[in-house]
Formats: C-alpha cells, sequence, structure tokens
C-alpha cells in the first residue's frame, strides 16, 4: 500500500505543470507574473522564483517577452535560484532571439539639431555612456583617425603613430575622459590608456597601459584616440558631453532620426555560487544580451606566464556553477567578454550561440591560479629545478572542467581588447570545443594559455581570418609556461621524463577542423606546449609550427601550401609527424640534430620539398608525387584512388562538415579562401645556398624568425644558425643559433650588409641569443671566432708554391657545387692543375657551396686549397670545412659537424695555398666559403682532400 502511494505522489510530480512566471518590458512587479499579468523585471521574477519554494522540486520556468529589458543592474543568480537534475531552473524566451537583455539605457529618440551636421539628445550627467545603438545600429566613438570599416587586417581598423597623436592633442581642449589604444611594440596584444588631463606644457597625462602580461612599450606607430570632443568629424560617430548632458552625434543620413540606446552596465547576467555551494541546474535558453559597456581598463589580472591579462567578467558570467547551459543565445555588440566560465565550474553547456561584434573575448573558461601548482605569474619568472612540486595536476579544483561549447558562430570580436580570442582556455580540464565557426579575430581563434591540465577536445572547428591585427600567432594559439618550463633541461627531462606532464596531464587533441591563418601559422603549439595529438584536419596556409615541447603527436593532416615548421625542439622530445600530405618543405629554425622521434612516411607533393625536408635528417622512409586531390577547387582535399598517400597509411577524412550545423548559423557563417594547390615549382624556383659567415648559415630577421627569437616584429638582426655540431660558436650559442643586431656600432639587417661590416673592420657582435633579450657583447678575439689552424704559402707563379697539388696523397673525390659555376665545371677541383683563369668560381655576388663525395667513409687529417689573383679580391680565403658521415647528409650545414677554418688573408704573390689539419672519419666534405669575401668571390683552382 505504501508502495502504490509514493508511486501516485511520484506520478503526480511528474505531471505537475511548470511553474511559469512571466516577465515583460511593459509590466508591472506588483503583478503576478502570469501571462496576462507579467512581472517588469528579471530581479523581480527571481524572487518570485525564490519565494515560491519550487525551485529544484518541480520545473520552474521565467519566460521573457518580447522586447527590450533594460537592466538597472545585472540578474544575479546565487545557489539558491538554481533547480535540480529533474527540474532544472530555466530562463527562456517566449520566442528565440527576441526577448532582449540590456545594459544600456533607453534616450529616446527627441533629436535636436546642433548645426554642422551634429544632432543630439539628452543623456544625464551621471551616466558613463561607453557605447551607442540607434535602431539596433552600433555607432562609433568620436576617433582619430576614423575608422575605416572594411579594413579589417589593420589595428583598430585605423592607426596612427603616437607622435601624430600627441601633436593633434595640442588643440584639444579638455581630453580628460578620453583614450589612447595602442598595439604591443611586438604586436603581442594591446594596451589602453585613460586619458586624466592635460599638462602646463600641452602634453597629456595618462593612466592604464597594465592590459598585457609580458610588458613593452605601446608600438610607437598603431595606435588610436578616442572619446574627445574635437575629433566628432565623421558620419555615426558620437561623442557624451557629460558637462552638457547631452550626447552628439553625427548621423550617416546627415539627419538624426532612431531610438538611442546607450550602454551602460558591462555585465548583465551573473550565475555565481561558491565552490563549496555551486549554482546548480540553470538554463538560459533563446536570450540575447545586448549593450555591455566595455571593460578594457578593468583587464588586470595575470593569466600564469601567458600573454594574457584578464577581466573576469563578461555579458555572462558563470562561477562556481554546477551543470548550467546556455543555448540558442544571441551576444552581439557587446563592449567586453562575451560569456566567462570560472573557478569552480563543472559541465556547463554551451550551445546554438551567435556571438559576434564584442569588445573581447567570445568565451573564456578560465580557472583561478590557487588551483595550480607552482604557480608563476609572469613570463619572465622561473623556477629551480629543486623548487618544483612534483605532484601531478591541480592543487585544488577551482577551475572550470567538462565543459562544452559547441554549434555557435563566433566573429569579429577583439574589437576593442586585441589580447583576445574567440575562445580563451586557461587553467581549465577537458573542454570541448566542437562544430566552431570561428573568424576575423585580431589575434588567435582559439588559445590555450597554458598546459594545465590537458584533456582538451577541439573538434570539426572552421577557424580563419585571424591574427588580423597583431603578429607571432596562429589560428589556433597555445603555450606550455608550465611549472616545469624554464626550470627543466633536456638531461633533467632524461632522467626524469614525467616533468613536462605534471601539468599537462592528458593530450589535448585536435582533430577534424579547418585552420586558415594568413598572418601566421595555423596552428601554433608555441612555449612549452606539450602532450597534443593533431590529427585529420585541413591547414590551408600557415601550417603547423611546433616550438619547445614534449609528446605531440601529429599525422593524417594535410598541409595546403604549407607544411611543418619546428622551432628550437628538445632531444628527446618525442614528438611524432607521420603519414601527413605536404605541399611544402619543413621550415626549421634552431633545431637539434634529434627531430623528435619519427619525422617520417610523409607525401610531398613536390620531389625538391622532400630532397629539402631529407637533408635535416629526416623523411627516409617519405615519398613525393600527386596526392590526387577530389577537387580542391572546392575545398575537397581528399585523395582518389591510386594516390601515393594512400599507400603511406594516409586515411581520408570528411571536408564538408567543418564549422557550425545550426541552420540558421551556418547561413550567416563565412568561409576560408581556398588556393590552388602549388603541386609544381613556380617558373624559375630554385635553391640557392644562403650566404655563410664562418661555416654557418646567414639569414635575415624575417618571418617566422621574430617568433623564435622573441623580438618585436620589424627589427633588425642577421640569424646565424644553425650551427653545425661541434664549431667553436657553440661556446656562447649552445641552442644552436644566435641572433645578431650589430657589428661594432653598425646595425645589420641582411648577410651582406653583415659580412660588409665585419669586411670594413667591425669589432664586437652584439648578439640576442634565442628568446632572451639581453644583448651581449661577443669579442673578436673570443676562442668561438678564431681560426683553426692552417699553414699557408703564398709565391708569384704555382711553380714557386712550396705546396704544390699532386705532391701529397689525396683522396679520390667527387666535386659538386651549389649553385652551378660560372667558369669552369666543379670537377676542375680536382684536376691537380693552377691554371692562370677563373675555374669553377661562382658569379659576383653569389653565395655557393663546394661538395665533395669521398665515396665511403674515410679518415681525412688535411684539407688543402689553392686560390689564384684573377683580381685583387678573389685571392683571400675564407672558408669552413665540414664533414659527416652520413648516408646523404645535402647541402644544410647544420647537418655536418664542424672540422675547421681557414682564414688567410693574401697580401703578396698572385697565388695561394693553404693547408688545414683536421682529424675525422667522413665520407662528405662540405667547403663553405665566407662568400662573398667581397662583392666577388675566391677564384679556387684546386681543393684536395688528404687521409
Amino acid at each position: 500500500m505504501r508502495a502504490s502511494f509514493l508511486l501516485l505522489l511520484a506520478l503526480a510530480a511528474a505531471t505537475m505543470p511548470a511553474l511559469e512566471i512571466h516577465v515583460a518590458p511593459t509590466g508591472d512587479d506588483q503583478a503576478d507574473g502570469s501571462e496576462a499579468r507579467p512581472l517588469a523585471t528579471l530581479t523581480a521574477a527571481r524572487d518570485r522564483a525564490r519565494a515560491s519554494g519550487r525551485l529544484g522540486k518541480e520545473p520552474v520556468v521565467v519566460r521573457l517577452a518580447d522586447g527590450i529589458h533594460f537592466l538597472k543592474e545585472p540578474l544575479r543568480l546565487g545557489p539558491q535560484d538554481g533547480g535540480s537534475a529533474e527540474h532544472p531552473a530555466t530562463w527562456r524566451a517566449a520566442n528565440e532571439g527576441r526577448a532582449i537583455l540590456s545594459g544600456g539605457v533607453d534616450l529616446g529618440s527627441a533629436w535636436r539639431d546642433e548645426g554642422g551636421g551634429t544632432w543630439s539628445v539628452a543623456a544625464p550627467r551621471h551616466l558613463a555612456i561607453d557605447g551607442l545603438e540607434v535602431d539596433g545600429v552600433p555607432q562609433v566613438p568620436a576617433r582619430y583617425p576614423n575608422l575605416r570599416s572594411e579594413d579589417k587586417d589593420t589595428p583598430f581598423r585605423g592607426a596612427a603613430e603616437s607622435a601624430e597623436i600627441h601633436a593633434r592633442a595640442r588643440r584639444w581642449s579638455d581630453p580628460a575622459g578620453g583614450f589612447i589604444h595602442a598595439l604591443h611594440d611586438k604586436l603581442w596584444g594591446g594596451y589602453h590608456f585613460r586619458i586624466t588631463g592635460k599638462g602646463a606644457d600641452g602634453a597629456l597625462r595618462t593612466e592604464g597601459g597594465w592590459q598585457n602580461n609580458r610588458g613593452g612599450p605601446p608600438h610607437p606607430k598603431f595606435q588610436m584616440a578616442e572619446g574627445v570632443r574635437e575629433e566628432l568629424d565623421a558620419p555615426g560617430e558620437w561623442f557624451h558631453d557629460r558637462k552638457a548632458g547631452k550626447l552628439l552625434w553625427r548621423p550617416p543620413g546627415g539627419r538624426a532620426a532612431g531610438r538611442a540606446i546607450g550602454a551602460v552596465l558591462p555585465g548583465l547576467v551573473e550565475i555565481r555560487g561558491e565552490p563549496v555551494r555551486p549554482v546548480a541546474h540553470v538554463r538560459l535558453e533563446g536570450l540575447t544580451f545586448r549593450h555591455a559597456a566595455r571593460t578594457f581598463m578593468d583587464t588586470r589580472e595575470p593569466l600564469l606566464r601567458s600573454d594574457w591579462t584578464f577581466h573576469r567578467g563578461g555579458a555572462v558570467l558563470i562561477e562556481s556553477a554546477t551543470d548550467v547551459a546556455v543555448t540558442d543565445g544571441d551576444l552581439r555588440g557587446l563592449g567586453g567578454n562575451g560569456i566567462v566560465v570560472s573557478g569552480h565550474a563543472r559541465r556547463v553547456a554551451l550551445r546554438g550561440l551567435l556571438i559576434s561584434d564584442l569588445g573581447a573575448s567570445g568565451v573564456a573558461f578560465v580557472g583561478r591560479p590557487d588551483a595550480v601548482r607552482n604557480p608563476l605569474m609572469h613570463y619572465d619568472r622561473r623556477l629551480r629545478l629543486d623548487q618544483l612540486d612534483r605532484t601531478p595536476g591541480p592543487r585544488g579544483d577551482d577551475f572550470p572542467s567538462d565543459c562544452v561549447l559547441e554549434d555557435s558562430l563566433i566573429r569579429r570580436v577583439g574589437q576593442v581588447e586585441k589580447q583576445a580570442a574567440g575562445v580563451q582556455v586557461a587553467m581549465a580540464r577537458r573542454i570541448a570545443l566542437r562544430q566552431l565557426t570561428i573568424h576575423e579575430t585580431p589575434r588567435a581563434g582559439i588559445n590555450l594559455g597554458d598546459g594545465t591540465w590537458g584533456g582538451h577536445l577541439i573538434e570539426g572547428c572552421d577557424v580563419f581570418d585571424t591574427v588580423l591585427e597583431t603578429g607571432d600567432h596562429g589560428s589556433f594559439n597555445s603555450w606550455g609556461r608550465d611549472r616545469h618550463w624554464g626550470a627543466a633541461s633536456d638531461d633533467d627531462v632524461a632522467r626524469e621524463p614525467t616533468l613536462p606532464f605534471l601539468d599537462a596531464q592528458e593530450p589535448v587533441v585536435i582533430r577534424h577542423s579547418r585552420w586558415r591563418c594568413d598572418h601566421g601559422w595555423d596552428v601554433d603549439l608555441d612555449d612549452g606546449s606539450s602532450n597534443y595529438e593533431i590529427h585529420h584536419n585541413l591547414f590551408l596556409r600557415g601550417g603547423l609550427k611546433l616550438r619547445e615541447g614534449w609528446g605531440r603527436k601529429a599525422w593524417n593532416n594535410v598541409f595546403v601550401n604549407g607544411g611543418l615548421h619546428p622551432h628550437v625542439w628538445h632531444r628527446g622530445s618525442g614528438d611524432v609527424f607521420r603519414r601527413n600530405i605536404l605541399l611544402d618543405r619543413h621550415a626549421p629554425i634552431g633545431m637539434p640534430r634529434d627531430w623528435g622521434k619519427e619525422v617520417d612516411g610523409n607525401l610531398f607533393a613536390r620531389a625538391e620539398d622532400l630532397e629539402a625536408s631529407r637533408r635535416h635528417g629526416v623523411e627516409d622512409g617519405s615519398a613525393a608525387g600527386d596526392p590526387l586531390f577530389v577537387d580542391p577547387a572546392k575545398g575537397d582535399f581528399r585523395v582518389r584512388p591510386g594516390s601515393p598517400a594512400l599507400a603511406l597509411g594516409f586515411e581520408n577524412f570528411p571536408m564538408d562538415r567543418f564549422g557550425v550545423r545550426k541552420p540558421a548559423l551556418r547561413a550567416m557563417a563565412g568561409a576560408p579562401v581556398i588556393d590552388p594547390p602549388r603541386l609544381r615549382a613556380a617558373a624559375g624556383e630554385s635553391e640557392t645556398p644562403p650566404h655563410h659567415w664562418r661555416g654557418v648559415p646567414l639569414a635575415a630577421l624575417e618571418g617566422e624568425a621574430f617568433s623564435a627569437y622573441g623580438v618585436p616584429r620589424g627589427s633588425r638582426g642577421v640569424v646565424v644558425g644553425p650551427i653545425p655540431g661541434g664549431h667553436p660558436l657553440l661556446a656562447v650559442a649552445p641552442a644552436g643559433h644566435l641572433l645578431v643586431t650589430r657589428v661594432g656600432e653598425t646595425a645589420v639587417g641582411s648577410p651582406a650588409g653583415f659580412l660588409a661590416a665585419l669586411r670594413a673592420g667591425g669589432g664586437d657582435l652584439t648578439i640576442v641569443r634565442s628568446d632572451v633579450q639581453t644583448p651581449a657583447r661577443l669579442a673578436a678575439g673570443h676562442p668561438a671566432l678564431r681560426a683553426g689552424p692552417a699553414r699557408t704559402t703564398m709565391a708569384t707563379s704555382p711553380e714557386t708554391l712550396e705546396l704544390r697539388p699532386g705532391t701529397r696523397a689525396r683522396h679520390a673525390v667527387t666535386w659538386e657545387t651549389r649553385p652551378a659555376p660560372a667558369n669552369d665545371p666543379a670537377k676542375e677541383l680536382g684536376d691537380g692543375r693552377l691554371d692562370a683563369d677563373y675555374g669553377p668560381v661562382f658569379a659576383n655576388g653569389v653565395a655557393g657551396i663546394y661538395r665533395a663525395d669521398l665515396g665511403e667513409a674515410k679518415e681525412v687529417v688535411s684539407v688543402r686549397a689553392w686560390s689564384f689573383r684573377q683580381a685583387a679580391s678573389r685571392l683571400p680565403q675564407r672558408l669552413a670545412v665540414l664533414g659527416s658521415d652520413a648516408a646523404e647528409p645535402g647541402w644544410d650545414a647544420g647537418n655536418y659537424r664542424w672540422l675547421g677554418e681557414i682564414r688567410a688573408d693574401a697580401t703578396t704573390g698572385d697565388w695561394l695555398a693553404t693547408e688545414l689539419r683536421v682529424r675525422g672519419r667522413v665520407r662528405w666534405i662540405l667547403v663553405v666559403p665566407e662568400s662573398p669575401v667581397t662583392e666577388e668571390n675566391t677564384v679556387f683552382q684546386e681543393i684536395e682532400v688528404g687521409p
């Protein structure tokens, strides 16, 4: 009987109608909250739900009618406002997208003509209006320079030099309350300054500049001023004259009309509990969020050692909550972050969202630093190895975990703040990002600020048009500056392999997604990023960058007109790169000899790219050939039967399932540009060796090198490296590469300029070691710069030379050059004759390399060279000798080891003979002239390799 009674109670509860509380902009908080007599405010509805005693026991739905619901304060929901798994507390739009939660104030439509194209509407003095919308169309704060709305890849869509803005400020009568926005000098995000007034000298006084966690001055060329009365000069601009109590506007059509709404509140909804008492089972369904004020001056909190500072707030803040869902929402025209999931958050689900035209980031999942072991809060901080807490994982649970963001469109975020992303994840675990379309962002589309604690899934995403206003980044970006970073050396990790995974505990999986970045890398795994699995992705432009890190695996990806960018890997990193299709060669910077665990079994579309990549000692089992794409013009990069990729184990994957799936959002989403694949070398494309100095390649500081050396884009310098094994320069550049910025007092920016400065008698070198920006002086007399022991003889004729060809034992070798010599063929270097002519010399200004093949590994004890004074500048010998016993080391000096150096500047005679004593067992000899010695090259007549 009791069981039957309980069953009847359960059935009655299950069939009991939900408590519905209705809210309408035209309602009355003294009404009963029925559909016929709705309440007026959301706070009254919240209080009515609390008072009902039914939350968590029965379904409770707050239903919002169509129209604008102006908030005097954010809707704050605490633990007492939650529901249960069976009976969630639901806040739902009566009609999806038509119930608008507004953080603004209604200014009405009583516009007055102020003359000269300016109109005004009353705006109370006490209001700090931070945004303006007229009839649903956002307007622009008065600014200089004026907005160029279509110029999406220019900072702030219109920027000027700092000096120009400050000169212009001389005519500003009272700029206090305005702002100066600027990019970081290295383009790593932005800064913001409030103008507090002007000094007696007319110079601006400001406060701010705390919005980037990696320091540095504002960029002198990319700045913008706004909120100044004198800059109200373009259609669509507005200015709040608080002293006069009115808002001024220059309507695009010349005549003002329409309802004006000014943004005032920075946050609209706060779902906030405590870690020990979270808010549970709350749903926000079909709501629209508008008119939130900007928060860039509140962006202060550093996020560990990432580049970010952060404002822990947004239009919707979910803090210490479980089983909260925001679905089918519309977040547009908001001044700060869209949705922030903070602290102890579990199973938060965000689905079917339109997030567009935001001042900061779209969605952020961000934990608290007190949950991190050994937390460090700035890039420059480092720990000693003995200071590391060896306990894996977090020390608390105040972080988001097991949350999902899916089937959503995120676009045009970071309109004000440039250290912003479509999605930001930091100090979190197991965040799933699925079926997202993200485009038009100033920095990354998706950013992972650290490796704590991994387990994230990025799947089915379409991310493009990113890094539009900044630099040194990717459509996907990550940092792994976890507790071990900067504390553990390669040898430390070899002894204790768990160190890189104390925080990056679970792998981050990136799969079945499409990426395109025209201003960086498609996927950029930066400083220390470890424990990643990257597979079944389509990379459309920038390729995959893997900087120092551990345990990354990338397989079964398609790289269209791009490839792998390995930067300064650790020895024994365990990285794997296999079964990928590449339309470009590898682009290494500062790599060790050990390229991880496996880089092999890939298909290169062009044979020359495979050959170039093999010179780094990888890809022995790879192949080259046309991948036979199905329909590349339409973005279908599956391969047809018979493709050589299939023989290597490549698996086709769908090419039509990237991005948002919700039909209404998919119709609004953009699409990336699909370039024709480069399957053949361009006409005239050839490979010419770089300039060399002491046997080490030289390159101008450009492209990816800015990132690798941690210097601002636009800096000048010359990259020296990779440095061959055993080279004396390794004593000052143990990473195998260095950056030179000055020779003596001369700034250098090109290999030719660097060599010219040396020839002109340049003294010390100013260098920047990899990623350490403190200049060091490398004195000219440093042991690393001294020539090896070489015997030198000179004579006026070949017959009178003390050392002549063929007078000592020599190995039989086959000579070849790169590029081809301008005069005689390379084989004449071994014919035993000294002729008074050019011989196999390289053309004026052309850098070249000579290579000898001994046929098999043999003992070598000397290298002898003879040169002729065809002209005074063509006699000196400055060359490095490198050796290798590899099967085919190619032409890259980094694949060889150092044997010695000859530096002989002849003063008399027409013939110069030199002998360098070496010792080693090698098959290949690379003779690398410091070329050109002047504007011309040394005329080598003969080179002998002696046993």
